[in-house]
């Protein structure tokens, strides 16, 4: 598919997924004409991680000034819009439906026409966008693509072959990098979430302290984190019995953590881009922004990486519109009413 020949679209983004509500408004998939989030981090970090019931309640609370203030920003009306695209999954049910109904309503009002997006596919097309603040024009990826995406939900290598074409190489079987990054980040008392604390943590530790395992799961294209995980909470038990007096070495079980998390997406990677003579990297998600990650996957890479700048890797609404954007110039249309989709694997699209 030629991106020259797509019609000029503008398109409202809705986001809330999980715990962020967000809404956006994107020109011709590129251009960021508004970016709105609304981050509910503190007000989960008392649980020390998502609370489904309180983050549904607070999208309810915050979704309408947010479309307002994204449409503001932009200088638009709902008139101005070519169509309104929002998450519908995968996701919290609860949290999807509150955006997915405003997106509704919206359509329903304005008579513009609703697109249900993957937020993984769109977590992909977060490196399609250009920032303001960027001196030089967006060096845009070419296909096909091995992507990487990272978050706290998923842990996904997908070779993309061309716009909206996708095949799902292999996934987490356990937890997410994100996920992990999160529980050890409570086991550490690190507070949540858990991955800028440990990459905060780890910037003064040993990353070679601990030998931590790596699950390679040789001859798939899978990841498995939860045995790195447990393999923390050993050595932290053991060293609290053998030094109940003195302080646990945080720093260095944090770099030792981060460095095994890195070591596998990293290598992994790499090895899938070989095997499939692709000489194009893009690395998505939350756990994108970790520096170490971005750092590492860099070196040794078989061409260009791409990876969005830190605002764009986690959940957005931009990213919502820019996947909206090619959907709707390929003619996608939704009906209203169109379900969540909470387990809404890229698979499938």
């Amino acid at each position: 598919m030629n991106a020259s020949k797509l019609p000029p679209a503008r398109i409202l983004g809705i986001e809330t997924s999980c715990d962020e509500t967000a809404a956006a408004v994107v020109e011709n998939g590129r251009t960021i004409l508004s970016n709105v989030v609304a981050s509910q981090t503190e007000l989960h970090a008392k649980y020390g991680g998502i609370f489904p019931e309180v983050a549904s309640r607070e999208h309810i609370r915050t979704i309408y000034t947010v479309v307002e203030e994204a449409l503001e920003q932009a200088h638009m009306a709902l008139s101005d819009l070519d169509a309104i695209a929002a998450t519908r999954g995968p996701g919290l049910a609860g949290s999807l439906v509150v955006g997915l109904n405003m997106a509704k309503g919206l359509a329903l009002g304005s008579e513009k026409p609703i697109i249900g997006i993957n937020h993984l596919e769109a977590h992909l097309y977060s490196a399609w966008l250009q920032v303001d603040d960027e001196d030089e024009p967006l060096d845009e990826p070419e296909f096909p693509i091995l992507a990487l995406i990272v978050s706290g939900g998923h842990t996904e290598l997908v070779l993309v072959k061309d716009y909206l074409q996708y095949e799902r190489l292999g996934g987490t079987l356990d937890d997410a990098a994100g996920e992990a990054f999160d529980k050890v980040g409570r086991l550490l008392e690190l507070g949540y979430p858990g991955g800028p604390a440990i990459q905060e943590a780890a910037k003064n530790g040993d990353k070679d302290a601990f030998k931590l395992p790596r699950a390679w799961l040789e001859e798939t294209w899978n990841f498995s984190f939860s045995g790195l995980k447990t393999a923390v909470l050993h050595t932290v038990r053991d060293l609290e019995s053998k030094k109940k007096n003195n302080p646990l070495p945080t720093a260095d079980l944090a770099a030792s953590f981060q460095e095994a998390v890195v070591d596998v997406l990293v290598t992994k990677t790499r090895y899938a881009a070989q095997e499939y003579s692709v000489n194009e990297l893009l690395v998505a998600g939350g756990v994108s922004a970790n520096r170490s990650l971005r750092a590492n996957i860099a070196k040794g890479a078989p061409g260009r990486v791409h990876i969005p700048p830190i605002e764009l890797c986690t959940d957005n609404a931009a990213m919502i519109a820019a996947a909206g954007y090619y959907r709707f110039a390929h003619g996608q249309r939704d009906p209203l009413d169109i379900d969540a989709l909470p387990t809404w694997p890229i698979s499938e699209l």
